[in-house]
C-alpha cells in the first residue's frame, strides 16, 4: 500500500479531506479567476467594453458544450479509476486513464473543426444579434483553435485528483491563471488586441497547463502512469466511462441548453436594453462561478475518499466524508449568497459601470441567486452519487434541475412578466431542485451502501467457501 492508497484508507477524515480538498478549492477559486479575468478586462475596453462583454457572454453556450465532454471522459473515467485502485487493481485503473486520454484527444479534434466551420451560425442560433456578433466571433473561434488542450487539461485533472495529487492540480491552475492574468493585460491593452487577445492568452495558459498535466502523469511520481505504448483501444472500458460520465455530461451539457434558452429570451424580450440584459445574465453566471466551483473543488477532494473506500467496504468512512461534504458545501453557498445580496451593485461595477447596468443588476442579482443560497446541497449530493457509480441517479438529478425546471420555466414566465421571468425561474428550479435532491438522497443513499455490504459479504464468503 503506497502512501496516497494509506491516507484514504487509514488517514484521519477531516484531515484527509482537508488535505485533498484545500488545495482544490484554491484551485477552483483560480479557476473563477481565470474564467472571470478575461470577461472583467473585456468588459472595462473603452467605448465596446458592454458590447464586448455582451458578445463573449454570447459564446457561453458554446464553451460549455466543449467543457461538457471533458466531464464525460474525465469524471466518467477517474471515479471508476479510484475504485479498482480499491481493490488495488492498478493495471485496470491504468487502462480507464489511457482510454479517457484517447478519447478526449478525438474529440478535441473534431469539436474544433465543428466549432469553427459553423461559428457563426451557432451564434446566431443561440442568441446573438449584428451589433454583438464580430466580438462573439473573434473570441470563439480562437478558443476552438484551443480545444484539443482545452479538454484534455480539463478531462485530465480528475486523474490527478482521484489519486490524491490535489497539490499538483493547484499548481497547474495557478500556473494558467497566473499566465492567463498577465497575457490577457498584454494583448488586450498592450498589444491592442481586444476580445481576440482575451482569447490567445486563456488558450495560451491552458496550453502551459495542459503541458505541466501529462508531464506529471507521464512520470514516475503518478501511480497512474499515462503511457500509450502498446495501447490499443477497449472499446468496453469506453463505454463504461461514457456511462458513468454521461450525468457531470449532462449537467454540463445542459447548462449549455439553459445559457442558450437565457440568450434566446433575453433576445426576445430584452428591447432595446438587449446588451444591458446580456451583460446582467453574463455576469450572473460569472458569480454562479464563483460560488459552484469552490464547492466543486471541495466535492472532488472528497470524492476520492468515497470511492475509495466505498470500493474496500470502509462505510463508516464515506458516510463520514459524505456528511461533512453536506455541511461545507451549503455553508459556502449561504454566505456567497449574502454577499451577493449585500452588494450586487458593486459586484456589477467590476465588469462594468455602464449607469443603466449599475440601475438594473441589484434587483435581478438578488431574485437570480435566491436558490443559490442552498444549492451547495444539490452539488454535494450530485457528487456522492457520481463517486458512488450511481449512474441513472445522477443522470435523474442532473436532468431534473435544467431541463425538466429550469428550462420551461425560463420560456414560460416571461410571457406573463416579462424579462424578470428569465431571472425569477433560475431560483424557482434551483429551490425546487435542491428539496427533490435531498429527498432522493435519503432514501436511495441508505440502500447503496447496503447493497454493496451484501456484496462484499457473499464475495468473503465464497472465497472462504473456495478455501
Amino acid at each position: 500500500m503506497n502512501e496516497k492508497e494509506k491516507l484514504l484508507s487509514e488517514g484521519n477524515i477531516v484531515q484527509t479531506i482537508l488535505k485533498l480538498s484545500l488545495p482544490l478549492i484554491v484551485s477552483q477559486l483560480i479557476n473563477v479567476l481565470y474564467n472571470i479575468v478575461d470577461r472583467i478586462y473585456i468588459g472595462n475596453i473603452a467605448e465596446i467594453g458592454k458590447e464586448a462583454l455582451a458578445g463573449v457572454g454570447i459564446t457561453f453556450p458554446i464553451i460549455a458544450i466543449i467543457s461538457a465532454f471533458a466531464q464525460l471522459f474525465g469524471m466518467g473515467g477517474a471515479p471508476l479509476a479510484a475504485i479498482k485502485l480499491g481493490e488495488k487493481n492498478v493495471r485496470d485503473a491504468r487502462n480507464i486513464m489511457t482510454n479517457s486520454f484517447l478519447m478526449l484527444l478525438i474529440t478535441g479534434i473534431i469539436l474544433t473543426i465543428i466549432v469553427i466551420t459553423y461559428s457563426v451560425d451557432l451564434l446566431y442560433l443561440f442568441g446573438a444579434k449584428q451589433e454583438i456578433i464580430l466580438y462573439a466571433k473573434d473570441y470563439l473561434v480562437i478558443y476552438a483553435l484551443g480545444s484539443v488542450v482545452v479538454l484534455l487539461n480539463l478531462g485530465l485533472t480528475p486523474y490527478l485528483t482521484f489519486q490524491g495529487f490535489t497539490n499538483i492540480t493547484m499548481i497547474s491552475n495557478l500556473i494558467g491563471a497566473l499566465l492567463n492574468i498577465i497575457l490577457d493585460a498584454l494583448f488586450i491593452f498592450q498589444f491592442g488586441l481586444g476580445v481576440k487577445g482575451a482569447a490567445i492568452a486563456t488558450i495560451i495558459s491552458q496550453t502551459v497547463s495542459c503541458i505541466f498535466i501529462i508531464s506529471f502523469l507521464s512520470s514516475k511520481k503518478s501511480t497512474l502512469k499515462l503511457s500509450l505504448s502498446r495501447f490499443k483501444p477497449d472499446f468496453r472500458v469506453i463505454l463504461s466511462i461514457i456511462a458513468l460520465g454521461v450525468s457531470p455530461f449532462i449537467m454540463s451539457a445542459t447548462e449549455s441548453l439553459v445559457q442558450i434558452t437565457f440568450n434566446l429570451q433575453i433576445k426576445k424580450y430584452g428591447g432595446e436594453n438587449y446588451v444591458i440584459y446580456l451583460n446582467i445574465i453574463t455576469i450572473a453566471l460569472s458569480l454562479m462561478q464563483f460560488i459552484t466551483l469552490p464547492i466543486n473543488g471541495f466535492a472532488s477532494g472528497s470524492s476520492p475518499l468515497i470511492s475509495y473506500n466505498y470500493g474496500s467496504g470502509a462505510f463508516e468512512r464515506v458516510n463520514a466524508t459524505v456528511k461533512i461534504l453536506l455541511k461545507v458545501s451549503v455553508t459556502h453557498s449561504l454566505l456567497c449568497y449574502l454577499i451577493i445580496l449585500c452588494i450586487p451593485q458593486y459586484l456589477t461595477q467590476i465588469f462594468n459601470s455602464n449607469p443603466e447596468l449599475l440601475s438594473l443588476s441589484p434587483k435581478l442579482l438578488r431574485i437570480f441567486f435566491i436558490g443559490m443560497s442552498i444549492f451547495g446541497l444539490q452539488i454535494a449530493c450530485q457528487s456522492a452519487f457520481v463517486a458512488l457509480r450511481q449512474t441513472l441517479i445522477s443522470i435523474t438529478l442532473a436532468s431534473l434541475r435544467k431541463i425538466i425546471l429550469l428550462v420551461p420555466l425560463t420560456l414560460i414566465l416571461p410571457i406573463y412578466i416579462g424579462i424578470d421571468g428569465v431571472f425569477i425561474s433560475e431560483s424557482v428550479a434551483d429551490t425546487i431542485a435542491v428539496i427533490t435532491t435531498i429527498c432522493v438522497f435519503l432514501i436511495y443513499f441508505p440502500k447503496i451502501i447496503n447493497k454493496r455490504k451484501k456484496v462484499l459479504t457473499l464475495g468473503k464468503n465464497l472465497t472462504s467457501v473456495k478455501k
